[in-house]
């Protein structure tokens, strides 16, 4: 009998955005988690720097959200909405984000997560324009590194090449174009390459997160924005990272001063504890599909699970908390506190070579020299969780809840690691 090798032996579940043979045998199984930290099955108390991906920004475990969960699913786990049927949770939080939303007067599109957000909002996008008669503009922008998820439109409109490969064409949905980073004049140009009667949308994150953690430079978002408006290109913020208090206002939009015509949101508006994603969209887009008539559009979308009613009230007891604890407030208080320790840190570490510093979120990137993956591994064994990213970079996204004394310990640790690995 032929053995089987041992990493074909492995665990039944797969390994999500992993190179397989490289993580079997070296996974963290986390168990439980309590406020800003987790523990693994065997023991090991961690400090979750990263917030799970993006998520936890009110911390692991919080009764409230248990409570809600339960309560809701006692009374009705959940009910679709589709055509005539609707649950009063799903109309509860769409009331709820409409009214924060930084787009006046939207309608709210729910959804399951980031990646359906994207695919939604790019599907309507392209709609918009059919419905217009405008047939031509199928093309959707994203920016060099970006990250939209993994479904097929996020795949497709990815900036990090290594995601769209091995798909046998360029692009799993073929209308797609890549912009630079930051280069609004370089922009242009693509655009009048293209040609705007050809271009339905572009996609951007206020702060790219995946890509490395980049904030837009100074003028940037407001000049794309202007670019948009003056070729007729509808502009979708991907706001899935950056909402709801990420960058020390509700959503990134109003930080860097621009409106949307459509915006995608997920992760913190449940902090992770249920699975919910959504697009707030811009009365352009959505009156046409509610005037009445018989030739009145519709627009195609919907999922077994869109409006889900559990999901719903876990967000809105997530929100609950978001504004009696002022933890938005307190991002902004923690950005200076970040800022300040890692830069100070920097004046102090050749393996470093810039920090990115927006809301709490941070990029620590590091010289070509030293390796950010080897340097996360050496933190997990100080006991603290932080990623590396594209770009040789170290991600750090806390929970909002995080003291100022744990955050000068996480940079303390990192400080020391990074000592360490300049004398080896």
């Amino acid at each position: 009998m032929t053995s089987v090798p041992a990493v074909l032996a492995g665990p039944a579940l797969w390994p999500a955005q992993a190179h397989v043979p490289s993580v079997l045998g070296r996974q963290l199984v986390i168990e439980r988690g309590q406020g800003s930290y987790i523990w693994t099955a065997d023991g090991k108390k961690l400090f979750d720097a990263t917030a799970g991906l993006w998520h936890a920004n009110i911390g692991h475990s919080r009764p409230e959200l248990a409570d809600a969960a339960a309560d809701q699913m006692t009374k009705l786990e959940t009910y679709h909405i589709f055509g005539r049927f609707t649950n009063d949770q799903a109309l509860a939080l769409a009331e709820r984000l409409a009214a924060m939303s930084p787009i006046p007067d939207p309608k709210v599109i729910l959804n399951s997560g980031g990646s359906d957000a994207i695919d939604v909002a790019c599907k309507l996008a392209r709609r918009h324009w059919q419905r217009e008669g405008r047939t031509t503009k199928t093309v959707i922008l994203s920016r060099e590194f970006a990250y939209h998820g993994l479904h097929a439109f996020g795949t497709s409109i990815g900036g990090l090449d290594f995601n769209r490969e091995g798909y046998g064409t360029e692009s799993l949905v073929p209308e797609t174009a890549r912009i630079p980073l930051h280069d609004l004049d370089a922009t242009a140009a693509i655009i009048a390459e293209i040609g705007a009667e050809n271009i339905a949308a572009l996609v951007t994150e206020p702060v790219q997160g995946t890509g490395g953690v980049h904030p837009p430079q100074e003028g940037y978002l407001t000049g794309l924005a202007e670019l948009c408006r003056d070729n007729d290109i509808l502009l979708i913020l991907d706001e899935v990272i950056t909402g709801f208090g990420r960058t020390g206002t509700m959503f990134g939009a109003e930080r860097f001063g621009v409106t949307p015509d459509l915006l995608t949101l997920a992760k913190g508006v449940t902090s992770g504890y249920a699975p919910l994603g959504g697009v707030l969209v811009s009365p352009r887009i959505w009156q046409p599909f509610y005037l009445d008539g018989d030739d009145t559009p519709v627009f195609r979308h919907g999922a077994t699970y869109a409006g889900h009613a559990t999901a719903a009230a876990v967000a809105m007891a997530n929100l609950d908390i978001l504004e009696r604890e002022g933890l938005v407030e307190r991002v902004k208080d923690l950005e200076s506190l970040l800022d300040t320790a890692l830069r100070d840190m920097a004046s102090r570490r050749v393996s470093v070579d810039e920090v990115r510093v927006c809301g709490l979120l941070a990029g620590i990137a590091l010289t070509d020299e030293y390796d950010a993956v080897a340097v996360t591994d050496a933190l997990i064994d100080r006991g603290f969780v932080v990623r590396p990213l594209r770009g040789n970079t170290l991600q750090l996204s806390p929970p909002f809840i995080t003291t100022d004394d744990e955050l000068r310990t996480l940079v303390a640790a990192i400080d020391d690691t990074l000592a360490g690995e300049e004398q080896k």
